[in-house]
């Protein structure tokens, strides 16, 4: 590619590093054009951009800026700028779990709330192929990126229906702090919780064949009932009273509330345990199923879809642990110890789970060993103590150790390429609690599929009956 500086030219190839000491003016004009050219090549909006250069919460304003030759980058972030089309190329170049061509997929669907991409690799794996994909973390956005060679889009708030392609299945792992145990419970009424009504906006524009959502197992009785109540009333097309407008949700996701046309879907709900799929960790998760009654009108899904079997295969918390010689390669590759936790921190869970027993309660850390059967659930609060999962290493005269990144992935069901290095640890451990667990979800998977397949040849037979 060839640039046209005021007094002189410099000549790169795209991912090529440009001499910055002598860019001391670069012109507008070539500056706005180059960066326009990227995002479009490379389908990144904006805020996505300012996310892999490096730039703040203001970043998609000083995009804007370049792009209207406003102002224009400093030598280092234009290297940078430069460099992302090379950097680009080696994300979708080694991305482990890249999936194939369009043309050869069985079905189509979305990543909503996608985080690392726990609900969207088994959907791949059986045929699938993801055309668009929403997450707002930008960390979580470059795990998935290295990952899968795919740039999530950011904000699901920001994003009309327009820009999200026609697609069968829509998938989305709406945020769950509000309906949690570790958040404050409030629901509908936390900006988080009210999440669900830009899944209920895309369902209503989109009208996808079907719909699998996730969320902490507490949305079941949060409220009494009456959230989730109101979730499915909205999704069957049964919603009778007004949705109060103390409730915060985009003007988009309001407005398609009130579009003539309810949604008319079979809707089933499930709490699923990880424990039960061959995971080792007691994570109970629901699920929430829909099929357009619309699209199939003579299948009965009562009949036609049933949730999986749990095969309820005997676990073992040592099947997930790195073995000794691989903990011992990262203390020295890292010059020291990363996983075992310090003395000051060994005694301060101690006093606490004697002071948490002293009143009757069960709170405190939790100590498993390679024999265990089932570790606790793993959440995203990890990163700061590790106190919900404990390694033992009483057999090595050393305290407690936390999960390595690796175990995480493998606690989750997560395959063995899947890249766990490429943000920092902290935030790997918050995006591995934050995600799924992959055995639950590929067992549901498949049950939906091959509903799919079922209600498209039992449509196809009717029409040609008729």
């Amino acid at each position: 590619m060839h640039f046209n500086m005021y007094k002189y030219t410099v000549t790169s190839l795209p991912g090529d590093k440009p001499d910055i000491s002598k860019m001391k003016m670069v012109p507008k004009l070539n500056t706005s054009n180059y960066i326009k050219a990227l995002r479009k090549n490379r389908a990144l909006g904006q805020r996505e951009l300012a996310n892999l250069i490096g730039l703040g919460k203001d970043g998609e304003r000083t995009i804007r800026g370049w792009e209207a030759g406003e102002h224009t980058p400093s030598p280092l972030k234009w290297s940078k700028i430069v460099d992302l089309e090379k950097e680009m190329q080696g994300f979708s170049d080694n991305a482990p779990l890249k999936q194939g061509k369009i043309e050869d997929a069985d079905f189509t669907f979305i990543d909503l709330f996608a985080g690392i991409g726990g609900i969207r690799y088994p959907f791949q794996q059986l045929g699938g192929h993801c055309v668009f994909t929403s997450e707002w973390d930008k960390f979580a956005q470059r795990t998935y990126l290295a990952n899968y060679g795919d740039m999530p889009k950011g904000d699901i708030t920001k994003i009309t229906a327009n820009e999200i392609p026609s697609h069968d299945i829509l998938l989305g792992g709406f945020p769950c702090q509000s309906f949690s145990q570790a958040g404050l419970k409030q629901g509908l009424s936390e900006t988080r919780g009210t999440m669900f009504f830009e899944i209920q906006r895309i369902l209503t524009e989109k009208r996808p064949k079907a719909f699998l959502l996730e969320n902490v197992k507490q949305l079941r009785g949060h409220d009494k009932g009456s959230t989730l109540k109101m979730i499915m009333d909205i999704l069957q097309g049964k919603r009778e009273q007004e949705i109060s407008e103390d409730i915060p949700m985009s003007a988009n996701a309001r407005h398609a509330l009130d579009l003539p046309g309810k949604l008319n879907y079979w809707i089933d709900v499930r709490i699923l345990r990880a424990g039960d799929f061959g995971a080792p960790q007691n994570r109970e998760r629901i699920f929430i199923i829909g099929f357009d009654k619309n699209e199939y009108p003579d299948v009965d899904f009562d009949k036609s879809f049933c949730w999986p079997v749990p095969p309820n295969t005997p676990t073992r918390v040592g099947n997930i642990l790195q073995k000794e010689v691989e903990l011992k390669a990262d203390q020295e590759e890292h010059g020291k110890d990363r996983f075992t936790i310090s003395d000051r921190l060994w005694e301060g869970h101690q006093k606490r789970k004697a002071e948490h027993k002293t009143k009757g309660n069960g709170f405190g850390y939790s100590l498993v060993n390679a024999d265990s059967e089932y570790t606790n659930t793993i959440s995203a609060r990890y990163y700061k103590d590790g106190s919900e999962i404990l390694i033992d290493q009483s057999q090595l005269n050393k305290n407690p150790r936390m999960l390595t990144p690796r175990e995480c992935a493998r606690l989750q069901g997560f395959p063995e390429n899947f890249k766990v290095d490429a943000v920092s640890r902290n935030q790997v451990y918050q995006q591995f609690g934050n995600s799924v667990c992959m055995n639950v979800i590929h067992a549901v998977a498949e049950q939906m599929v091959k509903t799919l397949k079922f209600s498209e040849a039992s449509t196809a037979k009717q029409c040609k009956a008729s």
